[in-house]
């Protein structure tokens, strides 16, 4: 039985309104937290209009929409497919809110919306099952998700697909995996997802289900520039597959930016050659990752994240602040300010090792145990009795140090490096190396390199021999640097301890061993 498709433009602009409306009676925490990001009409229609290439002129179908949301992708099937050649569409949402005004919307048209909870809904019969599954699964972050629905959803999706999917995945994999039992042989499958699956290690389980369990066809990621979802700050792609096995060897179209439809960039890539690669936002385009024979800085320096202080505010004070307050310098140390506040990217000191910044900070870091405090010390006993009534010690962090006002040790390293940043036309490089000639110590917005027992040492021996490895650390290239990181909408980029240690660099290499120091066995925290 084919569908009716009644009033198809005017159903579709009361859907844009209800949604808005339906948006605008959330609040945006809430929506954050269930992954509830609206698929943008244009890009659904553009979703709907490759799928429709994808299949027989009179190829009848079967769709599936198991996250729909108000119904973004089934307009947009309406308007791309002929009414005759639908012959089910169905479509599954967990929220009431959007599932009880979608379904009056749609009640006419022969949509069978289940509003529930597909995750937990009994897989169809195989003759019931589906020939297109297009989806935007809700994008909830894994610390949304309780251990038990972690637990249950790893079980399934081991049941559903054999793919073990690991703790700090998003529920967005999950849906990917147990959507498997729900499509016909070579049923036709188009995934809007945030492409950070294609990069982080939680991502290997999704991508070892695309290689061997389903024939991948084509992946296209989106210029993170470019946001698909105006209240997400998320990096997407469309993942194509088909329900069938994957032949021995077959070529993957890997495309970016522009539009689904009309890349800016392309190229096929054969199957094991992304089955071996870590990162797959390498492709298409290149992107440079430095000779395989470089040492990677995880041989020449251990890297690890600044310190986190449990609450800046509380912690983190200026040299007025504290002799207001009367308080014992010797109970502090010095710290880096935040990267966009470090104008140059080298830190002088003074005789005294503190850095030669128009504003210096301070890091409260004192293990002295209270009653010395209170005999010794009695305005530093005041303002700790101040963070106590302000709930400071009860966080999760100062709550597990003792005593709960001092911090982990991260003295001070002689290089360190901005791990967030943003790269565009016009902008600076968005990985900054900093040389830190001060004592200064760093918090967790910067990542610390600390040279290894025998780089130390030729340092100690040659004092320039640190400036001429931060002169080499700013040669590499952004694009190494970026090639090792993650993406996020916006172009933020984010290189974690162990990307930057796997970083090579031939400059770097070649200044150290022209010294006669050989890099060492990779030390990386």
């Amino acid at each position: 039985m084919t569908l009716g498709i009644p009033k198809t433009a005017s159903l579709e602009r009361a859907r844009l309104r209800l949604q808005e409306r339906l948006d605008s009676e959330k609040t945006a925490p809430d929506r954050n937290s269930k992954g509830q990001f609206a698929t943008p009409p244009a890009l659904a229609h553009d979703i709907l209009n490759y799928a429709s290439q994808e299949f027989a002129a009179n190829q009848e179908i079967r769709f599936l929409d198991p996250a729909i949301g108000t119904g973004a992708f089934f307009s947009a099937l309406r308007t791309v497919f002929p009414p005759a050649r639908v012959a089910q569409a169905s479509g599954y949402e967990i929220d009431s809110h959007y599932g009880v005004p979608a379904a009056k919307l749609w009640r006419e048209t022969g949509l069978d919306l289940k509003i529930d909870d597909f995750t937990r809904a009994p897989y169809p019969p195989k003759e019931a099952s589906f020939d297109l599954v297009v989806c935007n699964p809700p994008y909830v972050r894994h610390h949304h998700l309780e251990s038990g629905q972690k637990a249950r959803l790893r079980a399934r999706a081991m049941e559903t697909a054999g793919v073990d999917i690991g703790g700090l995945a998003g529920l967005y994999c999950y849906f990917v995996a147990l959507c498997h039992q729900w499509m016909a042989p070579s049923a036709l499958a188009g995934w809007l997802i945030p492409s950070e699956f294609m990069d982080v290690n939680y991502g290997a389980a999704v991508k070892r289900y695309l290689l061997g369990r389903v024939t991948l066809l084509h992946i296209h990621r989106f210029d993170p520039a470019d946001l698909q979802f105006e209240d997400a700050m998320v990096s997407s792609a469309v993942v194509w597959f088909r329900n069938k096995s994957p032949p021995a060897e077959h070529k993957i179209r890997m495309t970016f930016g522009g539009s689904l439809t009309m890349p800016k960039h392309e190229a096929f890539v054969s199957s094991n050659e992304l089955r071996n690669a870590h990162k797959w936002t390498r492709f298409p385009c290149g992107e440079w990752n430095g000779s395989t024979s470089s040492p990677a800085l995880s041989e020449f320096f251990r890297v690890k994240r600044g310190l986190a202080t449990g609450d800046n505010k509380f912690f983190i004070l200026n040299e007025k602040e504290i002799s207001r307050r009367g308080l014992p310098m010797k109970a502090f140390r010095p710290i880096l300010p935040s990267p966009r506040k470090l104008v140059r990217d080298e830190v002088d000191c003074d005789s005294k090792g503190n850095p030669l910044l128009a504003h210096r900070l301070y890091l409260l870091d004192s293990r002295l145990p209270i009653d010395r405090i209170v005999r010794d010390y009695p305005t530093l006993w005041t303002y700790l009795e101040e963070g106590r009534e302000r709930g400071v010690a009860d966080r999760y962090i100062c709550r597990h140090r003792t005593p709960w006002y001092s911090q982990e040790s991260r003295p001070a390293a002689p290089l360190v490096c901005t791990y967030l940043g943003r790269n565009g036309r016009g902008r600076e490089r968005p990985v900054r190396f900093i040389l830190n000639r001060s004592q200064a110590t760093a918090a967790n917005v910067y990542l610390m390199l600390y040279p290894t027992e025998k780089i130390a040492q030729a340092m100690a021996r040659d004092t320039a021999l640190t400036e001429k490895a931060w002169r080499a650390l700013n040669s590499i290239p952004p694009e190494a640097l970026l090639g090792e990181g993650r993406v996020y909408g916006g172009s933020l980029h984010k290189l974690e301890p162990k990307e930057l240690g796997n970083v090579r660099s031939t400059s770097l290499g070649d200044l150290f061993s022209g010294l006669g120091v050989s890099a060492g066995q990779p030390d990386l925290l």
